[in-house]
């Protein structure tokens, strides 16, 4: 399930869309997507949270003691998923991103994808 917190210029619908792009790409790189997405857009920064990321390996590995393990895995994720999640957001909302910054927390099992989009160019008002 994805849901959204909406910018009043920009509406849900591409909210939705890239909280359903960020879950896609997840799912296919790791096997499972979140259960859980919600995605919101202030000016210049869009932040996913993601919940219930893990798979059923991840959570045997967390329940053995051994979150470091999963956590550098997802680490090792978060770095390949880079351009396949970056050139989806530029596509959903036709600008540039300039960052992506992309963290996991194990309980409660959590991730963050953070994208920082450049300015909108307004040209000159002068």
């Amino acid at each position: 399930m994805t849901s959204t917190q909406a910018a009043p210029a920009l509406g849900g619908s591409k909210l939705a869309a890239i909280s359903n792009h960020v879950v896609r790409v997840v799912s296919d790189y790791t096997g499972r997507g979140p259960t859980k997405a919600r995605s919101y857009l202030n000016e210049n920064l869009v932040t996913v949270v993601l919940q219930d990321t893990l798979t059923k390996g991840e959570r045997s590995l967390v329940g053995d003691d051994r979150d470091d393990l999963v956590l550098t895995m997802r680490k090792a994720y978060q770095c390949t998923m880079r351009g396949d999640l970056v050139a989806g957001i530029e596509e959903i909302l036709g600008r540039k991103v300039t960052a992506f910054l992309s963290d996991n927390h194990i309980d409660p099992d959590l991730a963050v994808e953070v994208f920082l989009l450049a300015p909108v160019d307004h040209g000159n008002a002068g």
